[in-house]
């Protein structure tokens, strides 16, 4: 089933790559979508796929790269809507 899931994920996770590791990640697992850091220096995530990927894709994510440290990853599942081509970073 197709979904879709909002992540906003907090702990040392700017400055560490997460980023750039969750873009990989995602596209690895065919998710399309969109990760970006926030003011307050959270990551945030916005990512569509079939629900069991988008589920190994968090999995994933609860690790993080080398060096980082996730405490905690607020999810909110939605309906999917079909909108992104691709995954990306924005800035």
């Amino acid at each position: 089933m197709l979904s879709r899931v909002h992540i906003f994920i907090s702990g040392r996770v700017q400055g560490v790559f997460f980023r750039s590791f969750t873009r990989k990640t995602a596209i690895q697992l065919g998710i399309c979508g969109w990760v970006r850091n926030l003011r307050d220096g959270r990551v945030e995530v916005l990512a569509e796929g079939e629900k069991e990927v988008l589920e190994k894709f968090i999995k994933k994510l609860q690790i993080g790269p080398e060096y980082s440290k996730v405490d905690d990853l607020d999810i909110t599942w939605e309906d999917y809507l079909g909108v992104f081509k691709q995954f990306i970073i924005r800035y």
